[in-house]
């Protein structure tokens, strides 16, 4: 093994894909647990099972980049790489499981059920058109004949009433796409007088004129309602490129987004020119709501100005909300208030009604059930804080009342997510029983989290505990079953028991909806606990450890240290606890946990938090990281688990720009292993991760921060893994090449290995199962039986 790895980086070869050992690919081939998807009214289930690792070849089939979207040309669609490959329907009262008749080598989407819980739909991906599949309480499942779905720009079809979707179609005769010029007209020209505006580090943009072309002839679709009964398809308009559409809860008007020419080759469609209107049903336009430019010079951390965020009031016939910046869009811009939130009432003839400002950015509204009233948020950048209150449409300039106001990072004091609910339009509200709502929340403690189901008076504001997870397990809800929030279904889990889920009471019944067995009981014998421990400076901070199996008390481990830095504003909402330990252990993917089946003790989530004013939080983000990395092994090593002498980190994203900058500042690790990172920041100038400041406004910060400028420091030995088709924004893959030249360069020990057709995570069997491979095999020659290693600091 070890040959094929010095060979490879010494001279840079392709080798075969390579299978870790055999232990490892039991776990990884194990099943996968079902997921569920309740219907709205709890009555029934949707048991759907998901593919989890497709083949190479499937990642390997052409592919469109165009504006920011992966297109599959032969479907018209973006790139299926997950999909479900079975569904069962499960009644919940008399536990009945139906089977389905589902299509051939069915590639089936996400599960979407009709208001009223008696129909579902679902697409089938075929190898050329994406399909559309009905199916009902009875088991019956059919599809739509003459449908072929465009899913290019996002969900291909909403449910409008409890028989009726609205869908985008692939337009018919729209003609055969024309071949790329082989010998250009003349050169691509960009230009800019004067303007500023950040640009994010993005791939699959728009090139040249050909591209604009494809980007059009995919993402043109015919908008159309369908009666799913009777099969009767009825276009909508003409055809056009829509990001957006949905009907009114009237059902009366449509309410769209055209995107325009002129694209950009910088920014992806989200960004681009568009047409905001509302159409009659038959198509006929009746209100233009804005013409937006280009969305090109939007300040970090910034909206575009002009109407934002359009959308339906669900529980009024037909009214539209929408916010608009009164700052400019500019968070550095002084300013009284951020936003305003307007109303226009259908036919949209007058003027539209401004209904509050808001001190902070409005980051969105949720209407509440059967009212005028909604729930309105907005947040502050500057301390990450975000605020809740109850607005009444109907009342334009009537104060709001607060329902919570908290850090963005609070876990412990976190009030819950309200709970919503599907009415017969298709449009979703908060669910409101007798003047309260139901909030679903993670119930952080400093044990770990317990989550917990709440109904809250708003007249009161007082919620009390409809359930919350007892100690020792972990359970949470995933729906209510009944209109006063006395029956819910759970998912239920504990370090011994395999997720599976319930329908339970206020009462304490609980019944069986599943019952999966354990689809790798090897993993039982793995012991974890939860560690918490506080850095020099008085920071709370914590990881998981693993113990791999069987392992005999008072022996010290090589270990693995795995975390992913996250910014704070102060050390309380820092030192929280987060996940849980109780959780049943499950390894899948590239998971760093695999280590613990080659005799590794792993710190999992280790806490690395940066804390500081948001603005300049990145000052001393070195010194705060190499400080929690320390610490952590201290604590391991304290603990009677860890052998200081063999540890290794590893991340993924900004976890591998933590593990370069870990190994060039510190010699606490014997190796490192980063996968899918940035490691130059100049090459993401216009800020990343939580960084507001330009690399013009922060030269020396986006120099210290960057591993790449440290290369020569770097003496231990890096692994550095990338996807070749990485689309995530800012880490293309000559961040990963760059560094293995730099530290190479400098006489380093490194290898770089690129995962053909991969993008930021790694999905293909073959990809999975190699980077296993070679992440065992570094860091058992280089931490597991190290040798020695010069200091460069």
């Amino acid at each position: 093994m070890f040959a094929v790895l010095v060979c490879a980086a010494a001279l840079g070869a392709q080798t075969t894909y390579q299978k870790p050992p055999k232990e490892i690919l039991e776990v990884l081939n194990a099943p996968s647990p079902p997921v569920l998807y309740p219907n709205p009214a709890g009555t029934h289930v949707i048991i759907a099972q998901l593919r989890r690792y497709p083949e190479i070849a499937d990642l390997a089939e052409p592919f469109v980049g165009l504006a920011g979207v992966r297109v599959n040309p032969r479907t018209n669609a973006q790139r299926l790489l997950s999909y479900n490959y079975d569904l069962k329907l499960k009644d919940v009262g008399s536990g009945t499981e139906g089977i389905l008749a589902l299509p051939p080598s069915p590639r089936l989407g996400t599960p979407q059920w009709s208001p009223d819980g008696r129909l579902f739909a679902v697409t089938n991906t075929t190898a050329d058109a994406v399909e559309v599949y009905v199916g009902d309480v009875d088991c019956k499942l059919r599809r739509i004949p003459g449908l072929t779905l465009n899913g290019v720009l996002g969900s291909p079809f909403l449910w409008t009433d409890e028989r009726t979707l609205l869908v985008r179609m692939v337009p018919k005769d729209r003609g055969k796409t024309r071949s790329a010029a082989t010998v250009p007209s003349g050169p691509v020209v960009q230009e800019a007088r004067g303007q500023s505006g950040p640009v994010r580090t993005l791939q699959d943009m728009l090139r040249n004129s050909n591209d604009e072309n494809l980007f059009e002839y995919y993402a043109t679709a015919q908008l159309a309602t369908v009666d799913v009964q009777t099969g009767r398809i009825t276009p909508v308009g003409k055809p056009g490129v829509y990001s957006s559409s949905s009907l009114s809860p009237d059902g009366n008007y449509v309410l769209v987004t055209a995107l325009q020419r002129p694209y950009s080759y910088l920014h992806s469609y989200t960004a681009f020119p568009r047409m905001i209107e509302v159409w009659e049903r038959s198509g006929k336009p009746v209100h233009t709501v804005a013409r937006l430019p280009l969305a090109d010079n939007v300040p970090i951390e910034g909206v575009p100005t002009g109407p934002r965020n359009v959308h339906w009031l669900a529980t009024e016939p037909a009214t539209l909300l929408w916010t608009e910046a009164l700052d400019g869009g500019d968070p550095r811009r002084r300013a009284e208030h951020r936003d305003r939130l307007l109303r226009l009432r259908g036919p949209f003839s007058g003027e539209p009604v401004e209904v509050i400002r808001t001190e902070q950015r409005l980051t969105g509204d949720q209407a509440l059930e059967a009212s005028s009233r909604i729930l309105l948020t907005e947040y502050d950048p500057a301390r990450r804080w975000i605020r809740t209150a109850l607005i009444d449409t109907a009342k334009p300039g009537t104060p709001g009342k607060q329902i919570w106001s908290r850090n963005v990072r609070e876990r412990y004091n976190h009030p819950g997510q309200p709970v919503t609910r599907q009415l017969a339009t298709g449009h979703v509200v908060v669910r409101l029983h007798n003047g309260a709502i139901f909030l679903n929340g993670p119930g952080g403690t400093p044990e770990g989290d317990r989550p917990f189901l709440d109904r809250m008076s708003l007249d009161t504001l007082k919620p009390e505990r409809l359930f919350q997870c007892a100690p020792g397990e972990y359970e949470g809800v995933i729906a209510l079953a009944s209109e006063d929030g006395s029956r819910f279904i759970t998912r239920h889990e504990s370090p011994n028991d395999a997720p599976n889920y319930y329908l339970r009471s206020t009462s304490g019944q609980r019944k069986p909806i599943t019952n999966y067995i354990d689809p790798a009981p090897q993993l039982r014998r793995i012991r974890k606990q939860l560690v918490r421990y506080k850095r020099p400076d008085g920071v709370d901070l914590s990881f998981t450890l693993y113990l791999p199996p069987d392992c005999q008390k008072g022996t010290r481990l090589p270990a693995v240290v795995y975390a992913y830095p996250l910014e704070f504003t102060d050390t309380g909402t820092a030192g929280q606890v987060a996940g849980s330990p109780q959780r049943f252990t499950t390894i899948a993917g590239a998971s760093h946990l695999f280590y613990l089946l080659a005799g590794y003790a792993v710190l999992d989530n280790t806490s690395i938090p940066i804390v500081g004013d948001p603005q300049t939080v990145n000052d001393t983000y070195i010194e705060q990281l190499t400080a929690s990395a320390k610490v952590a092994i201290d604590k391991g090593v304290e603990l009677g688990v860890v052998d200081r002498a063999r540890v290794g980190v590893i991340g993924h994203s900004y976890g591998a720009f933590m593990t370069a900058n870990l190994l060039a500042h510190t010699d606490f690790f014997k190796a490192g292993v980063a996968r899918s990172g940035a490691y130059n920041r100049t090459l993401t100038p216009f800020g990343f991760q939580s960084e507001r400041r330009t690399y013009w406004e922060a030269r020396e910060i986006y120099m210290k921060m960057s591993p790449f400028t440290y290369a020569d420091k770097i003496n231990e030995p890096l692994l550095l893994i990338h996807g070749q088709n990485d689309n995530n924004a800012g880490t293309f893959p000559v961040q990963s090449e760059r560094m293995y030249q730099a530290v190479r360069g400098n006489g380093g020990t490194v290898r770089y290995v690129l995962l053909p057709y991969e993008a930021h995570g790694y999905l293909a069997r073959e990809s999975v199962e190699h980077t296993l491979w070679e992440m065992i095999a570094w860091f058992d020659r280089y931490v597991k039986n190290p040798g020695p290693t010069v200091s460069s600091r």
